[in-house]
């Protein structure tokens, strides 16, 4: 496994960590900014509908630039965004800010990923997207958690602070040790990586993923309020579950990414099928303490950790080049719109389990779409048998 994969991840874990942050530090920021807590949510939906609408044109204006180029313009941009934030006196300047770093997010996530495609050969891809993933799921582990707690000693602008400390010490290990690529076969043409796009069913597995992606978000997103006023965890112990929800992303994108190349539609319907079981729990039972935490350390197991199989799938679809990842981000992140946004007007509307009813019913809508691709494998298989 190239070293320069593992540079991805910490890209990733710095890009990732500053996604979640408003999620650790909503009472914080709500106080502060004189807002509700579900104005703070949409900060998380903005974030995700920059990435889904800006991220492919941020792509686009990248496209000719070489590959190390590309992410070093990217880590300037979203370093920028997050000194924004840090600065903010105001809900519009953080809304700006938002804005700027989820653009900056999801072209990085495209171009990062179409480097470790020109890294690694085919036959330890899915490992080395699980690798590269890793910086989503240990930016849920510690990232989150930890900036939480910094926000809380020191203030939630001091959380912007050090996801800007750790975005500048990723761009510099970049800079030094990933190596100078040329384009891959068919990249930074803009009209050829557009033809791909003509694929009806790349359309479909997209929309899988932004379905996977917006039922584990329609809880995540308000985790920390269903902790402390319907659970009735303090303040203080969130960042140390968060935590166990984090390692549990861990251990579960560790598993998918073995998984990924040899079992794809497999793991992607026991996941979804497992998410909605553990997202329906926690809603029946979500005042009760310990069944509340096992049912979301299973939403940690089975749900975001299935990208690594969700990004093999559509480069399985269509190709690995930066506007296919970049694309594939923006259905993930509008995934992310659908649960934090429905999720937040939910809330208003019916209280805090409201989320986790949405997250239930998204994971069953997911499968739904997986409907052709598991009649096609079975088709496949019984000649075999036979």
């Amino acid at each position: 496994m190239p070293k320069s994969v593992h540079l991805m991840a910490l890209g990733i874990f710095a890009m990732v960590t500053s996604e979640f942050l408003v999620g650790g530090l909503m009472p914080q920021i709500a106080d502060d900014l004189h807002v509700g807590i579900a104005q703070v949510g949409y900060l998380i939906t903005a974030f995700a509908l920059a990435m889904a609408l800006g991220g492919p044109f941020a792509t686009v204006a990248v496209l000719r630039l070489r590959p190390k180029t590309a992410l070093m313009t990217l880590f300037a941009v979203f370093l920028a965004g997050n000194v924004l934030a840090a600065a903010a006196t105001g809900y519009g300047v953080m809304l700006a800010a938002r804005l700027v770093t989820g653009t900056a997010s999801a072209a990085f996530f495209g171009v990062s990923l179409s480097v470790v495609a020109q890294i690694t050969s085919p036959e330890v891809r899915g490992r080395a997207i699980g690798v590269a993933m890793q910086g989503l799921m240990v930016g849920t582990l510690l990232g989150l958690p930890l900036s939480t707690l910094v926000g809380q000693q020191w203030g939630w602008r001091a959380g912007f602070v050090a996801v800007g400390a750790i975005t500048v010490l990723a761009a510099v290990a970049t800079a030094v040790a990933v190596p100078s690529l040329e384009h891959a076969d068919g990249a930074g043409d803009f009209r050829d990586e557009l033809t791909v796009f003509r694929n009806g069913r790349l359309w479909l597995v997209l929309c899988t993923s932004m379905l996977v992606i917006g039922a584990t978000f329609a809880a995540f997103s308000y985790f920390t309020p269903i902790l402390t006023e319907v659970t009735g965890f303090s303040r203080g112990t969130v960042p140390l579950l968060l935590l166990g929800y984090g390692a549990a992303t861990v251990v579960g994108n560790t598993v998918v990414a073995r998984l990924a190349d040899s079992h794809t539609i497999r793991v992607l319907v026991t996941g979804l099928a497992l998410n909605a079981v553990f997202l329906t729990a926690f809603a029946l039972l979500a005042d009760l303490k310990a069944p509340a935490v096992a049912a979301m350390t299973g939403i940690g197991l089975v749900g975001v950790t299935l990208n690594p199989a969700m990004i093999s799938r559509v480069q399985r679809t269509a190709n690995a080049r930066p506007l296919v990842n970049t694309v594939h981000s923006s259905f993930i992140t509008l995934g992310v719109v659908i649960g934090s946004g429905l999720g937040g007007a939910a809330t208003d509307s019916y209280g805090l389990r409201a989320p986790l009813w949405l997250g239930a019913g998204t994971a069953v809508l997911g499968l739904l779409t997986l409907i052709p691709d598991v009649v096609r494998v079975a088709r496949v298989r019984v000649p075999k048998a036979a």
